[in-house]
């Protein structure tokens, strides 16, 4: 994705980025991913065992190549801090089922007068020595995003939209089916019923829209619907099905 322009400003742009779920501590992967050509990583906080250390190494080891966001565990104040000063692209939100969750979420990753995120020396402003111009300018450099992924969540969307401060909104199709009693029955009536209102919300308000998706034939459909950031598969999956298809080819009948 190399470019002299942010990862905020190609996402509220419109701009088609597509990426995976990365879940494993290995920066090498990382690095193959996006010398592949991917626009951004999901490095995923929440469902993996990789801590803020391991997500930074990957940072470091990606450069400029791709955009790497940080789906943290928790919408927390602690979190919160110590991803974005990692000096990470965006962040995202889980589980942001209302509007005081969205506005919780806004105001821990501000620094005042528009939020309350604390300061102190850490890689994004040169581990101390660029405070003050970090400062003024971090209110706009990392996207802010909320997962929307609960039947709960969709119902409050449009006050969730309402939020000043909210950069995009990522779709999460299977929790947000657990959450409806249709656990990964993603394209069940009711769900895409459930995704629609929320693309519907986003699309009357300009909001940036994402989702994840297991297979590339969904994520061509949910394109076609104006989705632009693209979450598509995972790391682990992705070496899992190269491998199965390269020993599906040399030996038929092992698998």
């Amino acid at each position: 994705m190399s470019s002299n322009e942010s990862f905020r400003t190609r996402l509220k742009r419109g701009d088609l980025l597509i990426g995976t779920v990365v879940s494993l501590a290995a920066p090498a992967v990382s690095e193959v991913l996006v010398d592949a050509g991917l626009d951004w990583l999901f490095v995923d906080l929440e469902h993996s065992p990789m801590g803020i250390i391991e997500a930074q190494v990957i940072q470091q080891t990606v450069g400029d190549k791709a955009a790497c966001v940080l789906r943290l565990p928790l919408n927390d104040e602690i979190w919160i801090k110590k991803a974005l000063d990692t000096g990470v692209a965006g962040i995202m939100l889980p589980q942001v089922n209302s509007k005081e969750d969205a506005a919780r979420a806004v105001r821990l990753s501000k620094y005042p007068p528009q939020g309350s995120r604390s300061i102190g020396a850490a890689r994004a402003n040169g581990y101390g020595a660029h405070i003050t111009d970090y400062v003024a300018r971090a209110n706009s450099d990392a996207a802010i995003i909320a997962q929307v992924e609960s039947i709960d969540a969709v119902r409050n969307v449009e006050s969730i939209l309402a939020i000043d401060g909210l950069d995009g909104v990522l779709v999460g199709p299977f929790d947000l089916s657990a959450s409806m009693g249709l656990i990964g029955q993603v394209e069940h009536p009711e769900v895409q019923s459930a995704i629609a209102r929320v693309r519907q919300a986003c699309q009357a308000r300009s909001v940036p829209l994402g989702i994840f998706t297991a297979n590339t034939r969904l994520a061509k459909a949910y394109i076609a619907q104006g989705f632009t950031l693209i979450a598509v598969e995972a790391d682990t999956i992705l070496l899992d099905q190269a491998t199965r298809d390269m020993l599906s080819d040399l030996h038929p009948g092992r698998l």
